[in-house]
């Protein structure tokens, strides 16, 4: 059953990085495979990073937070998966270009991955495995990500915001499950 909900979390965490791929793909006139190369190392390297790093300065902090630590993981997941819904929900375009430089790419990738710091310390908490969930967050969003530029690209924004719906109704979910389980786990 862990695996089932480290693949659940890999894939919510990807959308955001899906997400921006599908808008890069707006942005290009043509894909080539140099693109979907970036776009897979970029947001796929620092979504498995970010979580690492999270889950790290958790560990660091243990016995400030080991009461409370279902409640911050409930609060964290409501907090991502919510500001993902209402990203999806809200009218306001993100402009992105479609450049692949690499302070353009630098940017995206740690703009699509602030969420994933905070995911390893949920990951932290609600005693996962870390081993396989940052590679399993990595892979995923590499995948994915080349997936969603290509989609941007022949379809256009059309998918873009059910794509964040669906992993902020995800994270909720799991963030609403830790809750009731109410079990202090670290």
């Amino acid at each position: 059953m862990e695996f089932i909900e480290l693949l659940l979390i890999a894939v919510s965490m990807s959308m955001d990085a899906f997400a921006v791929s599908i808008c890069k793909g707006l942005s290009v006139r043509k894909i080539e495979p140099r693109h979907m190369l970036s776009v897979g190392a970029w947001f796929g390297g620092f979504q498995g990073v970010m979580p690492a790093i999270g889950f790290a300065l958790t560990t660091l902090f243990a016995s400030l937070i080991t009461s409370v630590s279902h409640w911050i993981a409930f609060g964290l997941l409501l907090l991502i998966g919510g500001n993902m819904i209402r990203e999806a929900l809200g009218k306001e375009e993100e402009e992105i270009d479609g450049s692949f430089a690499f302070m353009t790419m630098l940017t995206l990738a740690v703009a699509t991955s602030i969420d994933a710091l905070a995911m390893g310390v949920t990951l932290n908490l609600s005693g996962k495995n870390i081993f396989i969930a940052a590679p399993l967050i990595a892979v995923t969003t590499a995948l994915l990500s080349p997936i969603g530029l290509k989609v941007g690209n022949l379809f256009g924004a059309k998918y873009k915001s059910k794509a964040e719906l669906a992993g902020g109704i995800v994270l909720v979910a799991l963030g609403v499950k830790i809750l009731l389980e109410g079990r202090h786990v670290i």
